[in-house]
């Protein structure tokens, strides 16, 4: 598949200057952050030859990279977008659920007490600690493709609205090496770093960009980064609060974001997969969704969190405890949404491991 590097068109241009006057990534629902993050990614290019490729920006609050529960999905699904809208669902609280997100950054509550949110996870934990660990080199690629829909808005059109669904494959470096690669509505973007987004300690001089994850951290990991994670959930969590401190809304919901964002594009040893789980159980608030759909119009039992209006939803297959993909609702009525409003929706179709940037891969158990 050829990639298109045209520039961006006058239209194009205005969209994303609007896009960029959207209030403060801090102040918006989690799953608004990842089309923004995507136009960027396919309409920021560098002023110069017809060569110059597309670049990346700094990873900010959503990432591109997460770990499974269970590698892949099936490899092909008829998406069924009917009736998404407006799916029925009814939340199971935990005690902690009412418990609003703290103003100060750190660690406010949560524990091992049993609830539905927490026995669900322990399962979900126990079986991703069963799965066999895939075989990864260096020098090959983590490959995910998904069927995802996002909401946008802007200030002519404060409203939210969910794009259409449409299909997203990307391909993470193993160990941070090399550029990874994004494709996304027939556009393929590589994954870079350039020197001017960087700290001025880790430029490299002589390098015009480096692999968007050549430093990996929590919100831009790379298989052997997470092989390096606590597997202990209490470790886990502190560190996850630690080095999200400052960053959202609050350190209760940051926390939940930041685990979700690692469900999404990414491989993890099995340990550290189940760690996360545990440590997801041990956030103030998370519940339970008893149905929920993914965008793929398979249906599960959700783990779930509310802020701002906006429940969060990650989505397990009933049976196999198996990560299906996300959704978000709204659950309440804004100034940009209604209850019931699906804000965004995606579905894991297949995980694998690639030996190249671009290629399709075997799934990954």
């Amino acid at each position: 598949m050829s990639a298109k590097q045209s520039r961006p068109t006058p239209a194009e241009h205005e969209e994303l200057v609007q896009l960029l006057r959207v209030p403060s990534e801090r102040d918006l629902p989690g799953r608004r952050h990842q089309i923004l993050k995507d136009h960027l990614l396919r309409e920021s290019r560098r002023a110069g030859g017809e060569g110059a490729g597309l670049r990346a920006l700094p990873r900010r609050r959503l990432v591109l990279a997460a770990v499974p529960l269970a590698a892949g999905a099936v490899a092909a699904v008829t998406v069924a977008t009917g009736g998404l809208l407006d799916q029925p669902s009814r939340a199971v609280a935990s005690p902690a659920a009412a418990a609003p997100d703290a103003v100060a950054s750190g660690r406010t509550g949560g524990g091992t007490a049993s609830t539905p949110a927490t026995v669900l996870l322990d399962r979900i934990a126990t079986v991703a600690a069963s799965r066999p660990a895939p075989v990864v080199r260096d020098g090959q690629y983590v490959y995910v493709v998904s069927t995802v829909a996002y909401s946008s808005q802007s200030d002519t059109d404060p409203v939210m609205r969910l794009e259409a669904p449409h299909r997203r494959e990307i391909w993470h470096s193993v160990d941070g090496g090399r550029p990874g690669l994004l494709r996304v509505k027939g556009q393929d973007v590589e994954l870079v770093t350039h020197p001017e987004d960087l700290p001025p300690q880790s430029r490299s001089g002589g390098k015009n960009h480096r692999p968007e994850n050549a430093s990996p951290t929590l919100n831009s990991p790379t298989y052997r980064y997470l092989e390096s994670l606590p597997t202990d959930p209490e470790a886990l969590l502190e560190r996850i609060y630690r080095e999200t401190a400052g960053s959202g809304p609050g350190p209760d919901e940051q926390a939940f974001v930041t685990i979700g964002d690692l469900l999404r594009e990414q491989l993890a040893p099995p340990e550290v997969s189940a760690a996360l789980y545990r440590a997801a159980a041990r956030i103030p608030g998370v519940t339970v969704v008893e149905d929920s759909v993914d965008a793929a119009g398979r249906h599960g039992v959700a783990v779930a969190r509310t802020h701002a209006g906006e429940r969060t939803e990650w989505i397990f297959d009933k049976n196999t405890l198996e990560f299906l993909g996300e959704r978000g609702v709204m659950v309440e009525d804004t100034a940009w949404a209604k209850a019931g409003q699906i804000t965004a929706t995606t579905a894991v179709l297949n995980r694998g491991i690639s030996d190249k940037a671009g290629e399709s891969s075997q799934r990954a158990n």
